[in-house]
């Protein structure tokens, strides 16, 4: 599992972020996904760290602390959504419009 880390100065790195949270326990991996037109960060990140206990006290320290001059959010990061469903019709070009076998 990972932690979601919203509200980022845009100026943050990988490495500040590594370093904050190494002082919870030990930090796996950090993604600091950006904007793809800017390449600029895009406010936020997410962080996976050594064990759950880890976690928690990271999540527990640092949600809505001031770090670079903004107030973080924190929490436990949720399962990515499948973008297909929220869009209506299943995905599918083939699949919009009547007919079929529809069950409700």
């Amino acid at each position: 599992m990972s932690i979601y880390v919203g509200n980022l100065s845009y100026q943050v790195t990988e490495e500040d972020l590594k370093q904050a949270f190494a002082e919870y326990g030990t930090v796996n991996r950090v993604q600091l996904p950006t904007d793809r037109e800017t390449g600029r960060p895009r406010g936020f990140a997410f962080v996976e760290m050594g064990s759950e206990a880890d976690e928690a006290k990271a999540i527990e320290a640092l949600d809505s602390a001031e770090w670079m001059g903004r107030s973080l959010r924190v929490n436990k990061a949720k399962p990515k959504e499948d973008r297909g469903s929220s869009r209506g019709g299943g995905g599918s070009w083939g699949n919009r419009g009547g007919g079929g076998d529809r069950r409700y």
